[in-house]
């Protein structure tokens, strides 16, 4: 059975950091390139980065750039989301997602081109 499955969310103070990981289970991320999202209470899921299959591409969302950064290690078959600097609107649920883009070098912060996902892991950012 595929599955994602993310980690390392829970309760920061702003200026904090926190490191999510995204595994996968029954099959190779290796051959995926891989998005982060994340949901706010009432608001739509939003892209926030994203790591080609070979590395060569990454993406961010503006409100995130200089302050996150991904990356991946095929030989965990683990994907990381390093956050920084961590805002109270950073909050939210995070999601990994694999996406088979016949690509080595694209990725996609649009949740159209995921094509699995994981459960999510809750990030909240309060003083």
């Amino acid at each position: 059975q595929l599955q994602l499955v993310e980690s390392g969310g829970g309760l920061v103070q702003p200026g904090g950091s926190l490191r999510l990981s995204c595994a996968g289970s029954g099959f190779s991320l290796r051959y995926y390139a891989i998005g982060w999202f994340r949901q706010a209470p009432g608001k739509e899921r939003e892209g926030v980065s994203c790591i080609s299959i070979r590395e060569s591409t990454t993406n961010y969302a503006d409100s995130v750039k200089g302050r996150f950064t991904i990356s991946r290690d095929n030989a965990k078959n683990t994907v990381y989301l390093q956050m920084n600097s961590l805002k109270p609107e950073d909050t939210g649920l995070y999601f990994c997602a694999a996406e088979a883009l016949g690509s080595l070098d694209m990725c996609a912060m649009t949740t159209e081109r995921a094509d699995y996902w994981g459960r999510g892991t809750q990030v909240t950012v309060s003083s």
